[in-house]
């Protein structure tokens, strides 16, 4: 590609991010992750040391050039509206840039809140088409993962499709649990079935199926007339997979885009961190020395609203008494403070006291832990004060009995659980 071919698909794609609103849907109560959702929404959930779920999508806009953002809230979002408000406001509304919260506002119907994913969208119909885009892309707020939206509005737009529909490469056995896709040759999408018992294979594979991630991009106007017709139709559930997509496939031009790596061609990064044990994994990933999900990556920063906080610190230095931490990642505002911290991961001002040893551990901000504490592939929840000697991780029938303990064996604690009546953890 010549120096100026270069330039003008480069222009092209510009074109296409500034003309396109992006929807991110971020009601979501979450409940398979326990008590970490009893006061937040899942999209507002911490993530990787000093993020929150709802990050990456946002960056992902922003590092895509997708400068007019609306998030639609509506379940427990007091806190993911201060994070925004806090972290997201520094877009220049001059150029026409925004980040909008859009809760449910029964526009249509005084009693609705949201009834599903398209019925967001849908109740926010007028506020979109006094905008005038081009093209509207539809987010899951409660994924980890980097892409450029601007290659996806690229093939959108080349293909001359009506829809397109981000997709991950998923094995069968796993396929059961998505939306999947049945593709041609070309990746025009024939069927599209929700968590199928037989999943369709992928043309030319015995062992993959196409899985949607919850990414959407549709032609403004076609968007419009097809939540309209929705929104009149009787007995529908009003939401993409279930009701839109299968109501457009035979009449519209609707295609597949695999979220590929584009220089290796092979699948990339993608976590739904719905559960207790993804959620642990996905945050123990972080600490491998070549993570899958980088977060070093200067090319494509993840942006966030953080506290002002001093380094991190760690103190005494004998041999019963070594604040060290490793195979970690810690945080600016913790203390480690003559305690051992082993392949764990600390959000912010945290405090781990002497003679406590912490492994596999993920400890949300504000904890402060006693001493002589032994703690073991657990997730402390913000704000918890962990007594001097707990132990936590070593036997599962005593862990039963004052926490959750997950399917694989994670132990959530939460203030509450400990106890300390301090209900609201945003």
């Amino acid at each position: 590609m010549s120096a100026s071919s270069t330039h003008k698909h480069d222009h092209n794609i510009s074109h296409l991010t500034r003309n396109t609103v992006a929807l991110i849907l971020a009601g979501g109560r979450g409940s398979r992750l326990m008590n970490m959702t009893d006061w937040r929404a899942k999209p507002a959930v911490p993530f990787g040391g000093k993020f929150r779920i709802i990050d990456f999508p946002l960056s992902n806009c922003m590092n895509s050039g997708i400068r007019k953002i609306g998030v639609l809230t509506q379940y427990k979002a007091d806190s993911l509206i201060r994070h925004i408000q806090q972290g997201w406001g520094f877009l220049r509304g001059e150029f026409g840039e925004y980040v909008d919260l859009m809760p449910a506002q029964q526009r249509h119907d005084e009693n609705s809140w949201y009834a599903g994913t398209a019925d967001a969208v849908f109740q926010n119909i007028d506020i979109l088409r006094s905008r005038h885009p081009e093209h509207i892309l539809v987010l899951a707020g409660d994924h980890i993962y980097k892409m450029d939206y601007g290659a996806m509005l690229a093939d959108h737009v080349e293909k001359n499709a009506d829809l397109t529909i981000g997709c991950i490469e998923v094995s069968l056995q796993d396929a059961t649990a998505f939306g999947v896709m049945d593709v041609d040759e070309n990746r025009r999408v024939r069927d599209f079935v929700e968590k199928p018992e037989h999943p369709p294979v992928m043309p030319g594979r015995t062992d993959t199926a196409l899985a949607s991630m919850g990414i959407y991009i549709f032609n403004a106007g076609f968007l419009f007339e097809q939540l309209l017709k929705d929104a009149d139709t009787k007995g529908s559930s009003h939401d993409f997979g279930k009701d839109i997509i299968p109501a457009v496939i035979d009449k519209y031009i609707v295609n597949a885009y695999p979220f590929l790596d584009l220089q290796s061609g092979e699948q990339s990064y993608w976590r739904d961190v719905g559960t207790i044990d993804a959620y642990w994994a996905a945050n123990m990933e972080l600490i491998g020395v070549k993570p899958d999900l980088n977060l070093y990556d200067k090319t494509w920063p993840i942006w966030t609203y953080q506290a002002q906080t001093p380094p991190a610190k760690f103190v005494f230095d004998s041999d019963k008494r070594r604040g060290s931490a490793v195979d970690s990642m810690v945080s600016g505002g913790c203390v480690i403070s003559g305690a051992t911290v082993r392949h764990s991961l600390l959000f912010s001002n945290v405090r781990v006291n002497s003679y406590t040893t912490l492994q596999d551990t993920i400890v949300l901000p504000e904890v402060n832990i006693g001493r002589h504490c032994r703690i073991t592939k657990a997730i402390i929840e913000k704000g918890c004060e962990v007594p001097e000697g707990t132990i936590i991780g070593e036997d599962r029938a005593e862990d039963e009995k004052r926490f959750h303990v997950s399917h694989g064996g994670v132990v959530l604690v939460t203030p509450d659980m400990l106890g300390q009546k301090r209900h609201y953890v945003r």
